[in-house]
């Protein structure tokens, strides 16, 4: 088993070995995606009895017998061990829990006595690094200016999921700070987790900053991942790395016990290997939370279960709008795009395309300045959260840590948006209230809401991201790929992506996005499209694209 001491002396090595080239360690792997090389045993790596296996599955292989939740645990605790920290050197996990085998032990317990709790029961899901757990794993967003930091009680999220009879599995790895801290950083690093890579292909970043929870998923290390967004966070490790990933609107998760940057933008959500299995995390997790005031506007918008949405036939008659106006995508991804559209349309879509939204709301300095406002304040009032024996206790002394252990924290680039935000006033100045609204207003009202209104809209379609790019630890990284994920980030309103494809053994997602709440209307028509088109592939583990 793979444990908090093994990656923490290791994380100084691994930062170093990464500049190098961590996949010059990985096995020769098959090139390219969909083929035989995405089956078990892909790219030299062991062979998993797992690969690929929904919830469903398991929960009948439990309920039969067949698994226990023991068992299944053990299995994931195994294929960590295998692969995550030495093999392909994927290194997405951080710590897994020393307790986990004990909670899936009670958990069977449990089933036998009284039968489960629901369908998240002895299921195992790992955690980006910045959901609090208040067991004996850490929650330091991948920075070891919080190492050894166990905060005084659960997420709301952790609360949750316990609750529900999911086994918290491990902590992953991730861009750290949430990739807010640096110019030219490169997603997918931290200072504990060292560099996080595309299982696709080694030398290829697996983007952020839900990096960890991205290749896990992928890889099939969990059963079931949890990444967060302020700008992109999940959409872009979903689609790079081949799954499906869910940004709820702002407030249907509660953010209390998650490492802030933008109270107006952060949201957790699911990032798993299907839809449905999406669908199965959302809602146990959903609730108002008092310690959370946005969730409080999700009261009778949210549904415990996301699964009755669920339709195959779920594109026909829907109403889609083609956004076409994104800049920077490739025409290899584009040309993919326009297979989604097409397929979407054989499944009896209608569509307006094209359907463009303006981009002077997302595609300006206001975002950024808005971020740096709100993550001074938000992350210490986070850090106050830790109480007196917090390792650091304010974002300055943040940035003092990071000075002192400039070889360890900053190896490879700086902290400019840490100094940028720090020098922020407080959130009563005029220039952050005029920011907010104007980006707010643009985005939903001016933007999502109107279009949508224009023509009659169920969601807004358009590609995720563009291809994974090679990580580099000087340049930092190539971000001209294209991205569709600022404006229902801003906005706080519902994404979901969806594989639609690869090109050159890399993966690609189309989003649909749209209204805030619309969260069961994007699952029908998102769960439509992968049904009528099952673009999704195991990874291939190679070294690089062939």
């Amino acid at each position: 088993m793979i444990d908090r001491r093994r990656f923490i002396g290791t994380s100084i090595a691994g930062g170093a070995a990464a500049a190098l080239g961590t996949a010059a360690c990985a096995p020769d792997g098959p090139q390219g995606a969909g083929g035989e090389g995405a089956a078990s045993g892909a790219g030299g790596v062991p062979p998993f009895e797992l690969d690929e296996v929904t919830v469903a599955e398991l929960q009948a292989a439990m309920e039969s017998g067949e698994r226990t939740a023991r068992s299944i645990t053990q299995l994931y605790l195994d294929r960590i061990a295998a692969i995550d920290g030495q093999g392909p050197e994927l290194r997405s996990v951080i710590e897994t829990n020393p307790e986990a085998l004990d909670i899936a032990d009670r958990l069977d317990a449990e089933r036998q006595a009284s039968g489960p709790r629901g369908p998240l029961h002895g299921i195992p899901v790992a955690l980006k690094d910045n959901i609090d757990t208040h067991d004996r794993m850490t929650t330091t967003a991948g920075s070891l200016a919080l190492e050894g930091s166990i905060p005084p009680q659960d997420s709301f999220i952790a609360q949750r999921l316990r609750e529900a009879g999911a086994i918290i599995l491990a902590k992953l790895n991730m861009s750290e700070w949430a990739y807010f801290r640096g110019e030219r950083a490169t997603s997918g690093w931290s200072a504990r987790g060292g560099q996080c890579v595309n299982p696709y292909a080694l030398d290829r970043n697996p983007c952020g900053s839900s990096s960890g929870s991205g290749v896990a998923a992928s890889a099939n290390l969990s059963a079931l991942t949890i990444g967060t967004e302020t700008g992109g966070s999940i959409m872009c490790p979903s689609s790079t790395n081949g799954v499906v990933g869910i940004k709820p609107t702002v407030g249907l998760w509660s953010r209390s016990g998650v490492i802030p940057i933008s109270h107006s933008q952060d949201t957790a959500g699911p990032m798993c290997r299907t839809v449905r299995d999406a669908a199965v995390l959302l809602g146990p997790v959903a609730g108002v939370d008092p310690r959370d005031g946005a969730t409080a506007a999700s009261e009778g918008n949210f549904h415990a279960d996301y699964t009755q949405f669920l339709d195959a036939g779920g594109l026909q008659g829907a109403r889609l709008g083609i956004a076409r106006s994104f800049p920077g995508f490739s025409p290899e991804v584009l040309a993919l795009f326009d297979e989604a559209v097409a397929a979407m349309a054989e499944a009896g879509a209608v569509l307006v395309d094209p359907a463009n939204l303006p981009n002077a709301a997302w595609n300006d300095e206001a975002p950024l300045l808005v971020l740096e406002y709100e993550f001074k304040a938000n992350m210490n009032a986070y850090l106050a959260s830790l109480g007196p024996d917090a390792p650091v206790k304010t974002l300055a002394e943040i940035i003092e840590f990071n000075e002192r252990n400039a070889d360890l924290e900053m190896p490879h680039f700086g902290q400019q948006r840490l100094i940028a935000s720090e020098a922020r006033g407080p959130l009563t100045d005029q220039a952050y209230l005029d920011a907010v609204r104007a980006i707010q207003r643009g985005n939903r009202e001016d933007g999502i809401d109107r279009l949508m209104d224009e023509h009659n809209l169920d969601a807004i379609v358009a590609p995720t991201r563009g291809l994974a790019w090679k990580t580099d630890h000087i340049l930092g990284d190539s971000l001209g790929g294209g991205s569709s994920a600022g404006p229902a980030a801003i906005a706080g309103y519902p994404d979901i992506t969806v594989p639609m494809g690869f090109v050159s053994g890399l993966p690609a997602g189309v989003s649909f996005f749209g209204r805030r709440w619309s969260e069961p209307v994007l699952l029908r028509v998102a769960y439509a499209y992968e049904q009528a088109t099952n673009h999704r592939a195991a990874p291939t583990f190679a070294e690089t694209v062939g």
